[in-house]
């Protein structure tokens, strides 16, 4: 049972290989998934009740990772991806990932992408007037270690704006993929940084109701992590489930 007197829910444990119970986290923890001041969650939302789809053997076995782990130190260090290294404030962007009982995830795929130091994405699709920077692609990926780690070296991407009103801005942040053992288990979010003002006029920050749920988005700096005269460093936690669990994007 949970703490609140529910049931708790038995989800897969893909380290474990067998189902695994865990605390119910709190609600308000994940954004719903129409959040009327994130004007386009009104074009995407479900309009009908949903219909539940349980994982079988097909979902849960494949199709797998596979040759798709990272093979090179260049998937983590989007410094070094190019000829010459990018623009902007150099930072590390370390963690640990941990599953539905709070034990470290190991060889978990991590995916992160995100804007330049400008603001601006290697996107046919982004116009924003910032320039591009021809030593950055943004996008990089990690598997963690036998203790849930994982650890990249990137820029400090810019904040941007994004018309969802007037004078609309997006806090900088960078954006995380998780992949299970198959492409089915797969979770997104955020990372944001400290002190950011634009936090108070994110209507994605703010979708997610629960202040401490959101706050657990936003990276801590680390000066022990912190290489000098190289990079500052942040730590990112990321937790699947429970009470202290990470806020995912449309999580049900």
């Amino acid at each position: 049972m949970s703490d609140s007197g529910k049931p708790a829910r038995q989800i897969y444990d893909p380290v474990a290989d067998t189902p695994s119970c865990y605390v119910r986290e709190g609600e308000g923890v994940h954004p719903p998934l129409d959040s009327p001041q994130y004007k386009s969650t009104a074009l995407r939302h479900p309009k009908q009740p949903l219909v539940f789809l349980p994982q079988n053997l097909t979902e849960l076995t494949g199709p797998a990772l596979g040759a798709l782990a990272p093979v090179g130190e260049l998937d983590n260090d989007l410094t070094r991806q190019h000829e010459g290294e990018p623009i902007g404030e150099r930072i590390i962007v370390a963690g640990r990932v941990f599953d539905t009982e709070g034990k470290p995830l190991r060889n978990t795929l991590v995916e992160i992408w995100q804007a330049n130091a400008c603001g601006r994405y290697r996107h046919r699709w982004d116009r924003f007037p910032a320039p591009l920077d021809p030593n950055f692609s943004g996008a990089g990926r990690a598997v963690t270690d036998e203790h849930g780690r994982y650890r990249f070296v990137t820029v400090k991407p810019g904040p941007y704006p994004w018309g969802n009103h007037y004078n609309a801005w997006r806090p900088a942040h960078i954006h995380f993929s998780l992949l299970g053992r198959a492409f089915a288990q797969r979770l997104v979010t955020q990372m944001y940084f400290p002190g950011d003002p634009l936090f108070r006029y994110d209507p994605i920050f703010n979708s997610i109701p629960d202040e401490a749920a959101r706050d657990r988005l936003i990276s801590r700096f680390s000066i022990h992590d912190t290489q000098p005269d190289w990079a500052l460093a942040y730590e990112f936690d990321i937790y699947l489930r429970g009470p202290g669990a990470t806020p995912f994007e449309e999580a049900l």
